[in-house]
């Protein structure tokens, strides 16, 4: 059933899992439009998915859809690569270059959103909704 209270699907229920991103760029409040991600299961350097966000910060739809396989994953941000193309002179080597997000899938069928807050200095997540 789902409750529209905290948008998240109660257990129980045939909804099917679902890992998204979103990227904020802190320094300039605003989405971090065009700046390449990458995911992959822990451990394996292929990439289940790559690709740049679009001009809202996101991918053009989920990253993991359906059945979700519990285990470690890493989302690779490249930040630095973001900030240089927005013109902002960074030092070599930059303070963040690529900024990796190791996370753990438990829930086959859970709603997993994994947002980044990001500038050429400070980053943070969190498990969003």
């Amino acid at each position: 059933m789902f409750n529209p209270y905290n948008r998240m699907q109660v257990k129980g229920t045939n909804e099917m899992g679902r890992l998204s991103t979103h990227v904020l760029d802190t320094a300039n409040g605003c989405p971090a439009a065009g700046m390449h991600y990458a995911l992959h299961r822990a451990g394996d350097p292929a990439p289940l998915r790559s690709g740049t966000l679009n001009a809202d910060g996101r991918c053009d739809g989920p990253l993991l859809e359906g059945t979700l396989t519990p285990g470690t994953y890493e989302l690779k941000f490249g930040v630095a690569g973001y900030f240089r193309a927005r013109g902002v002179s960074l030092p070599e080597p930059p303070f963040l270059d690529v900024v990796t997000l190791a996370f753990g899938i438990s829930e086959p069928d859970g709603h997993y959103h994994v947002p980044l807050l990001a500038s050429p200095w400070s980053y943070s997540t969190y498990r969003g909704s």
